[in-house]
């Protein structure tokens, strides 16, 4: 049997207040390699918490969260770190790009953070522009491109260093209706690709794309 992507098993998030906020309740899922996954739920259902939870950007309180198969919970932060930057891609709602920096710089700041070696930087940034379809936008500027080629430009930017996970969250939030077409059309080419997508978005339509649809409601996952 193959190691899944992502396994969660018992995982609980309470944030202190008076009364205390139960953000995620039990929450077990398995993601498989390859898989399209989408994760659906109102403001404050806890999305943003397993969000951060799955980024290893926060921890849980109790239960377990593998990736790749490593436990990542006891792990201290410069060793979470370290697996955040090799095994996971962010795409998020805003594009996040240096306005005066070239599209192709851009994409290649990604190995800034994975310290992966500066000799053939822009060669693999080229490589995964051409990924998504822009070729021909690696000499611009961010301010020259649609709202969909930033976007693209920033799940470019996430598949660099080649990722077992793309968590993306909302990503079409700042999108209109044919950008966001675009973008999902495109999530479906990389699930085609074998690229293992987690898209996070309280958009009904968006998640409907997905292999896969799970829900949140107050922490607990359905």
């Amino acid at each position: 049997m193959t190691v899944p992507v992502i396994e969660l098993d018992g995982v609980e998030r309470t944030f202190p207040a008076d009364p205390p906020v139960r953000a995620l309740r039990d929450v077990r899922l398995r993601v498989e390699k390859g898989e399209y996954l989408s994760i659906v739920g109102p403001s404050g259902s806890g999305k943003s918490t397993l969000l951060t939870t799955l980024g290893l950007l926060d921890r849980p309180d109790t239960g377990s969260y593998r990736l790749d198969g490593i436990e990542t919970t006891a792990l201290d932060e410069g060793r979470r770190a370290k697996l955040r930057g090799s095994r996971i891609g962010f795409v998020f709602q805003a594009f996040h790009l240096l306005p005066h920096r070239s599209v192709v710089d851009n994409v290649g700041l990604a190995e800034l953070y994975q310290k992966a070696d500066r000799r053939g930087r822009t060669d693999r940034a080229e490589a995964a522009l051409a990924r998504v379809g822009l070729s021909h936008r690696t000499k611009f500027r961010p301010d020259r491109l649609s709202g969909g080629e930033r976007q693209r430009v920033a799940i470019a930017r996430a598949l660099l260093g080649g990722p077992s996970l793309l968590l993306c969250d909302e990503p079409t939030g700042n999108l209109d209706n044919v950008n966001t077409l675009a973008v999902l059309d495109l999530f479906d080419e990389l699930r085609s690709q074998g690229v293992t997508l987690v898209v996070i978005t309280h958009d009904n339509d968006v998640s409907k794309r997905a292999d896969r649809r799970v829900r949140i409601d107050d922490g607990v996952l359905t």
